[in-house]
């Protein structure tokens, strides 16, 4: 077992990196463990628009390597290692891995959330810069004046959707059902606008394209027809999946997987010492900047909670 230290910070994404900025510029000597996935979700963008203070964008790989780098020259250690269990039932907590145990002062979990796939072929081949998208958001200026086409048929879908249609000509909905899941207000904003065409009783079995994409074959689950829709890019709205099983038993989590929070703070837990920031507490932002935002917050609060606790 490592000696003690005074935060240990889980996840390399943008919130775990921001934690470590700050936590390490208050002489706190963070620990990070990378996860399965190091520098998060955004290594895999291939540019990032809206992170304040790149006017021309960022490569998503360059701004988490930026990010670490910044960690690293205020004192932030990495280890490259995954979360097997915790303990948190003492005042040292301890984060259990695959090549070592970490007890810690504070914890601050920041592992994220991963975007749920349909497992059709040229989703994962497309995806990252190359037409295959989870975030409008993040991407959906890059299709102006292009025909784009969203998955899903909830609220999220359909917020896409909507957000879609201030760059791009089309945008087709494709919804597994024939009434949308989303709330009567949002399926009516839908419905209501031109440029949002739902494709009923559908499913995606195919993503086209060569280098990029170029189109979608779906099928109609009650016909069986199928056909072919040119686009230049899909959105997956169907859900994402909190990373947070392995803290289920000691955290309580909501009714998708999500942390729950002290009431009052975007950032505490009902267990003093630990704290969660970024997606793996967020169901309604999921951007980079709020990520980091809630990093920040959560460094802050774990240094003022070390000072008067130890």
């Amino acid at each position: 077992m490592s000696e003690v230290e005074k935060v240990v910070i889980i996840g390399s994404g943008c919130a775990g990196l921001t934690a470590a900025i700050y936590a390490s510029r208050t002489a706190l000597s963070p620990l990070v463990i990378g996860g399965p996935q190091p520098g998060g979700q955004l290594t895999l963008t291939n540019e990032v628009e809206n992170f304040p203070g790149f006017p021309d964008g960022i490569n998503g790989f360059d701004l988490m390597t930026n990010m670490r780098s910044q960690a690293e020259r205020f004192g932030t250690r990495f280890v490259d290692d995954e979360v097997k269990d915790v303990d948190f039932e003492r005042d040292i907590k301890k984060i259990i891995c695959g090549h070592d145990t970490y007890p810690s002062k504070a914890v601050i979990i920041a592992t994220g959330a991963s975007p749920k796939f349909l497992g059709v072929k040229g989703e994962k081949e497309f995806f990252g810069g190359k037409g295959v998208s989870v975030c409008a958001t993040c991407d959906g200026a890059f299709y102006k004046g292009k025909d784009v086409a969203v998955v899903g048929g909830g609220d999220t879908a359909c917020e896409e959707a909507l957000f879609l249609t201030n760059f791009c000509a089309k945008v087709y909905l494709i919804h597994r059902r024939d009434t949308l899941k989303a709330s009567k207000l949002m399926g009516e904003r839908v419905l209501g606008n031109a440029k949002i065409v739902p494709m009923w009783n559908s499913i995606v079995e195919e993503i086209i394209g060569s280098d990029r994409v170029s189109g979608i074959r779906i099928e109609n689950i009650q016909n069986k027809s199928k056909i072919e829709i040119a686009c230049s890019g899909v959105f997956m709205a169907v859900g994402h999946i909190p990373n947070t099983q392995q803290f289920a038993k000691c955290l309580r989590l909501d009714g998708n997987g999500y942390f729950c929070r002290k009431e009052g703070s975007f950032v505490e837990t009902d267990i003093d010492g630990v704290f969660v920031a970024g997606d793996c507490a967020d169901k309604i932002y999921r951007q980079a900047v709020t990520s980091a935002g809630t990093g920040a917050m959560a460094a802050i609060l774990a240094e003022k909670y070390i000072c008067k606790k130890f």
